[in-house]
This record gives structure tokens, C-alpha cells and sequence, in this order.
């Protein structure tokens, strides 16, 4: 959509001594006044702004708020990124009276200010020192080209100044006209940061791309080569991921491309999958919004891979037992044509509860 944006913009040339390379940076500024952005502007916003500006610190919106804003979306969340350190934002809240709430943040840069009935979540600017593929070590910055170098997809690597001035580092702004989903910089060393970040580029690609099929061959390689990554991940993350990209576009292509890639064995589907079926069934149901698990049971031979999906995701008691539930009676339900096509399925989903005994209660 990338609507409502002022297209003057000017190039800045600025040099970055940083891990990802030796060479100039050109920094893509541009304005953007759309009413989406306008909308962000409540009360409590408004006072946190001039808060910053009093004390002589930056205040950006950064990453995927930014990249919905550019897309015509007002973003449900809104993240910010700061100059400010947390001792610094935490000295300005207490004497300007602000609440702070939730400190769990604080070692990471994160504080969360209470203003107006709103929650505002402000982090430092930061650079990873150390990681080990799930957790980093970090360690706070000024620098606003040093953050965006950090971060995982060019499209996610922009920030957004409340005069409406967009400062995008690595050409996110050209990838999200152009839906292209890259790493910023290499992708291997952006995945082995945090090997997360494979699910989360197929959850993006799902979101953005018009059409599957054009993937950059060194992220595909790169993927490939850090899959096993994926195994000292936790399966809750995971299962969070997993569940965006089934209910995300493309998800056919996306899942095959999970097997073709050697992914799927690391976070907890079945080596012998039945891509055909998944095929079919996501097909039957396209435009329905169907629940996530409704489409991977379709993956499923057996009850047990089920079960082995539980204990490597840690799925919710409801999610395992749909899981259960549609690979235990696939063959019995069948698709029906007509004025009333769910009528079979409801009537199905009836006789079968009648026919499960009830629940016993234990003697107190």
C-alpha cells in the first residue's frame, strides 16, 4: 500500500566501523503523514514525547510498528527505541511522577512507563556483544545505525522520528514496496544470533511476498546449514511462530519448503509427512480462517505424532486434543456439497460426543 508518504527523501552518507561490514552506509530518510501515523498521537503519547525532547533525548518508534505504519496498517503494538539509558529513563519517570511497571525488561534495556491508562515500552539502543543463538548479552548505545545492524529482517530494521521522518539504514523501505524478505546483512550470522529467526523469516514471507517462490539462494543455504539451531530452542517460541506462518499466505509453499530445508525435524513434526494431504486440506479450507492445528493434523499419520508434537511444543490441552480428535476420525468425515454443507461435520462433531463417555468425578 505504502500510501499518504511525502516521496521527498535525501540520501546521507555515514560510516559505520561495525561487524557487518567496512563500508559506507547510505542512510534513506524520507517524511511520512499518513493517518495511521497521525492516529498514534493520544494523550499519553504526546506527553511522553515532550518528556524526551525536555531532557534532551531521542525517542523513535523502531522496527515492525514502523513497518506496518509504511504498509497503510495501524500497528496494534508499538515499540520504542531510545538514547536514553534505563538508569537515565528510570531517574526522568520517577521525577516527572510517571509509573513504571513491569522491571523484568531492565537488564535488556526495556522500561515500561504508565501514562494516561497506556503503556509505553521504551528500550535503550543497543548492540549484541555476545550470543549463543537464543539469549544475547547486550550492551547500550547511542548509535541508531548499531541497533537497526542487530536486528533480523531490513524490513524490521526502521525507525520512525514523531515529525514523521522515516530512517531506514538497509534499504528495508525498498524491500517492504518491492515484498521482498531479506536479512540485514549476512543471513547466517543474523540466524546464528538467534536461530529463531528462520521461522520468523517464513513467518514474514508469508506476510509481505505477493507470490512464493523468490527466495535470496544464500538464505535458503544459510537456513539449511543452521536448521539443527532450532533444536535448543525452546518449544513454546516455537509453537508461536509455527502457529503464524500456518495462519499466514503461502503456507503450502512455506511448509514444503520446512522439509525441503531439513526444519521440520527440529521442531517437533513428523519426518514422514503427508504433504499431499496438507496440500488438500489446506486448499479445501482457504478463506475459512481455520485454526492452526486443524491444518498441521493434516501432516499427521498417527495419533502418536500428536503427542510427539506436545511434548516438544508444549501445545495447549485444547490444540492437542483437536489434533487428536481430526486424525483419529479423518476417514469418517467426508465433504458435502449442497445448501448446508457443515451440516455432516456438525452433525459428526455431535454423535461423537454423545457417544465418549462422561467424565468421571473423583471421590472427595
Amino acid at each position: 500500500m505504502l500510501r499518504h508518504l511525502c516521496l521527498r527523501h535525501r540520501p546521507v552518507l555515514s560510516c559505520s566501523w561495525s561487524r557487518l561490514c567496512l563500508l559506507k552506509r547510505r542512510l534513506f530518510t524520507m517524511k511520512v503523514q499518513s493517518p495511521e501515523f497521525q492516529s498514534l498521537f493520544t494523550e499519553g503519547l504526546k506527553s511522553l514525547t515532550e518528556l524526551f525532547v525536555r531532557e534532551n533525548h531521542e525517542l523513535r518508534i523502531a522496527g515492525g510498528a514502523v513497518r506496518d505504519l509504511l504498509n497503510g496498517v495501524k500497528p496494534q503494538d508499538v515499540d520504542f527505541a531510545t538514547t536514553a539509558t534505563p538508569s537515565q529513563m528510570k531517574e526522568m519517570f520517577q521525577a516527572a511522577g510517571i509509573r513504571m511497571i513491569n522491571n523484568k525488561g531492565e537488564k535488556h534495556g526495556t522500561i515500561t512507563a504508565r501514562l494516561h491508562e497506556e503503556n509505553f515500552e521504551i528500550t535503550t539502543l543497543r548492540i549484541d556483544v555476545v550470543t549463543d543463538g537464543r539469549h544475547a548479552e547486550v550492551e547500550f548505545t547511542t548509535d541508531w545505525q548499531k541497533d537497526a545492524e542487530r536486528r533480523d529482517l531490513t524490513i524490521n530494521s526502521m525507525f520512525l522520528g514523531f515529525d514523521g521522518t522515516l530512517f531506514d539504514y538497509f534499504n528495508g523501505y525498498a524491500d517492504l514496496k518491492n515484498k521482498k524478505v531479506r536479512f540485514v546483512g549476512q543471513a547466517k550470522q543474523r540466524i546464528q544470533e538467534d536461530y529463531l529467526r528462520i521461522l520468523r523469516y517464513f513467518r514474514f514471507y508469508g506476510r509481505i511476498v505477493d507470490k512464493p517462490g523468490d527466495h535470496d539462494p544464500e538464505t535458503l543455504e544459510a537456513i539449511t546449514e543452521n536448521a539443527k539451531g532450532l533444536g535448543g530452542i525452546s518449544g513454546e517460541r516455537i509453537w508461536v511462530e509455527l502457529k503464524k506462518i500456518l495462519t499466514g499466505n503461502h503456507v503450502n509453499h512455506l511448509m514444503h519448503l520446512i522439509y525441503d530445508l531439513d526444519v521440520a525435524s527440529y521442531i517437533g513434526l513428523p519426518g514422514s509427512a503427508g504433504l499431499e494431504e496438507f496440500d488438500r486440506v489446506s486448499g479445501n479450507v482457504e478463506g475459512f480462517a481455520p485454526k492452526p492445528m486443524t491444518l498441521l493434523a493434516s501432516l499427521f499419520k498417527a495419533q502418536d505424532d500428536v503427542t510427539k508434537l506436545d511434548l516438544r511444543l508444549k501445545i495447549s490441552r485444547e490444540e492437542k486434543n483437536l489434533g487428536l480428535f481430526l486424525v483419529k476420525h479423518r476417514k469418517d468425515l467426508r465433504r458435502a456439497d449442497g445448501p448446508e454443507p457443515l451440516k455432516p461435520y456438525q452433525d459428526f462433531v455431535i454423535d461423537v460426543s454423545m457417544a465418549s463417555p462422561a467424565p468421571t468425578r473423583r471421590k472427595s
